[in-house]
């Protein structure tokens, strides 16, 4: 095997593997929390929405929840990587997000797209407000980040067209 740029091998045993601070899990596991509800008030939108162009809200409702979801695992699993453990458990979602609530029973696709583009907005609020220290301690894990924040800005700016005019 050819020496390292530094002249000098590593041992079998000889690199630590990078562990999350408790700093870091903690904005890691709140990241995880608001996507995950993000999730399920999406298909909550998702089921309930009606009105006039109810087919293509429905449609991009289901994008939104496949992206939440994905996005979620993709932190939930980097924070494995590290020694973390995310919680991802119903009662601990409910108790943890910044989310707000999100009405029961049908709503137009007005007060759906509202309610949507606010909750996507809240979710990329806390993906940024944990950004620069995720960065500061773990740029690979900040790379994550900027991937769920372009995608969900994205979303919130397709979705929240629907309510604007001129």
């Amino acid at each position: 095997m050819p020496a390292s740029p530094g002249g000098s091998r590593r041992s079998e045993n000889g690199a630590a593997a990078f562990a999350a601070s408790p700093q870091l899990t903690r904005a890691l596991q709140q990241i995880v929390v608001d996507l995950v509800e993000l999730h399920l008030q999406g298909k909550q939108a998702h089921w309930n929405v009606i009105g006039h162009n109810f087919r293509d809200l429905h449609l991009q409702l289901d994008q939104i929840v496949d992206d939440a979801r994905e996005s979620a695992d993709v932190i939930a699993e980097r924070m494995r990587a590290l020694g973390a453990c995310p919680d991802g458990r119903s009662d601990t979602v409910t108790a943890n997000t910044t989310l707000p609530a999100f009405p029961e029973g049908e709503l137009s696709v007005s007060t759906v797209v509202d309610l949507v583009t606010a909750r996507l907005r809240a979710t990329v609020d806390t993906v940024r407000t944990h950004h620069d220290q995720v960065d500061g301690e773990d740029p690979a894990t900040a790379d994550l980040l900027h991937t769920i924040i372009d995608s969900l800005e994205k979303h919130a700016w397709m979705v929240s067209a629907e309510n604007r005019s001129h």
